[in-house]
């Protein structure tokens, strides 16, 4: 069985709403933890209904992010290219012999 958000979105609105409606009610009776008990359920469920409409990526930073991350990892490679070839010309520098000097005559 998998979880259907087209079902529950609504149903958390109706239950958000249901808790405000219970907020009102609560408020006169003199119990004020009963009416923050509903007011906390209503900003749940409200909560809830909001991420539901969100979808299943939760966030429309998820494709900058991925584009940056994507940039980040051209980077790495880039300097490991870098780095690959500046080992190289070390190492030739390193193989290179010195000019013999001639003694001054």
């Amino acid at each position: 069985m998998t979880f259907k958000r087209a079902i529950w979105y609504p149903i958390a609105i109706v239950l958000s709403v249901i808790n405000l409606v219970g907020v009102g009610f609560a408020a006169g009776e003199p119990q004020p933890w009963h009416a923050a008990l509903h007011a906390a359920l209503a900003l749940a469920f409200g909560l809830w209904a909001q991420r539901l409409r969100q979808g299943p990526g939760g966030s429309e930073l998820q494709a900058p992010l991925e584009g940056l991350e994507a940039e980040v990892d051209a980077l790495r490679a880039e300097v490991a290219e870098l780095h690959e070839r500046m080992d190289f010309a070390e190492r030739l520098l390193a193989q290179v012999p010195e000019t013999r000097r001639v003694a001054p005559q």
